[in-house]
């Protein structure tokens, strides 16, 4: 393969699959999105995956040898060594799904599995809000929450690659069952999906919000995207949703600032676009409550990248792993 070709680079998620051709200097030169449509099993989803890579590759006008390879950024727990998505709360029904592999017999191009905030984690301190830091957190607070880890400029993943699972961190132990099994953790308490759950609860139980008027009465159809409208809008319902998860969020950064005393902390994913209604009360819980010094240290700012932080560090990681 010539050096200096293209990455195709996927970012599969719970809620929707990008995919990028993403050039040797770190450029998006093509993207599209496609929806995953988790809740149908593995097989349709990796189906509709293969479809978006050669849609893609026919709009780009790209041959497979063109390529360098295809990189995959995957929500849940990843064994990168062995190509696997282990379990993934927000992809019902993958165990031990063998992706790295699949890609690479069905394109017949090397092929790199990655968690998929790892790779934005990667993407952030190669090309993004990271840049010139040596410890780094990257926290995407989404359909569900994850996390990934640079320390001393490199990309940590842990003895099996699946390190970086701050949403399954137990903030409660009291707290609802988490889609992992567990209970409290930080994911079912402050991820979108969780911010969505708390304003719907409160609405069935009575309790008045504008919220109702901007999804026309259908309250089942709430999101955190309208609950952080619905706040920016000054309703009491929702901001006090927003913060309740802000400062479990915070409580959460507390503990990875405590532990890790990196230099920044990005935050990333949907729920991120919230802006200081969020980082604001988590900001503060950090100052309040993280030990001083490490505190003093850290900043916690937003994601430069934005949705492409997750297929530009695939392909950084891609690329970065055939230099090796």
């Amino acid at each position: 393969m010539a050096k200096g070709s293209p990455v195709l680079a996927i970012d599969l998620g719970g809620t929707k699959i990008i995919a990028a051709i993403i050039s040797s200097s770190g450029q998006v030169v093509a993207k599209e999105y496609h929806l995953t449509l988790a809740s149908e099993g593995p097989q349709a989803v990796t189906s509709r995956m293969f479809s978006a890579i050669e849609h893609l590759l026919n709009e780009s006008n790209l041959g497979l040898s063109q390529l360098d390879s295809i990189s995959i950024a995957a929500a849940g727990a990843i064994d990168s060594d062995k190509g696997l998505v282990t379990s993934s709360p927000n992809l019902p029904g993958w165990s031990d799904v063998p992706l790295r592999d699949m890609v690479s017999r069905q394109f017949g191009v090397d092929a790199f599995l990655l968690n998929d905030a790892s790779a934005a984690a990667l993407g952030e301190h190669r090309l993004g809000a990271g840049r010139g830091t040596a410890n780094l957190i990257y926290i995407t607070v989404s359909t569900g929450i994850g996390g990934g880890i640079i320390i001393g400029g490199k990309l940590y993943l842990g003895s099996r690659g699946s390190a970086g699972e701050m949403g399954h961190m137990t903030i409660d132990v009291n707290g609802p069952r988490c889609s992992c099994g567990n209970v409290g953790c930080l994911e079912v308490m402050a991820s979108g999906a969780a911010i969505a759950r708390e304003a719907l609860r409160r609405l069935r139980d009575g309790e008045s919000s504008t919220l109702s008027d901007i999804v026309a009465g259908k309250i089942e159809n709430i999101t955190a995207e309208e609950v952080g409208l619905a706040a920016q809008g000054g309703d009491r319902l929702a901001l006090e949703v927003v913060l309740r998860a802000a400062t479990y969020l915070g409580v959460g950064l507390v503990n990875i600032v405590n532990i890790f005393n990196p230099e920044m902390i990005v935050i990333g994913g949907g729920v991120a676009k919230m802006g200081d209604l969020l980082l604001g009360p988590v900001r503060k819980m950090v100052a309040e409550r993280a030990f001083r010094l490490s505190a003093g240290a850290v900043r916690i700012v937003p994601t430069q990248l934005g949705d492409d932080a997750g297929v530009l560090g695939a392909a950084v990681f891609a690329m970065e792993q055939k230099r090796e």
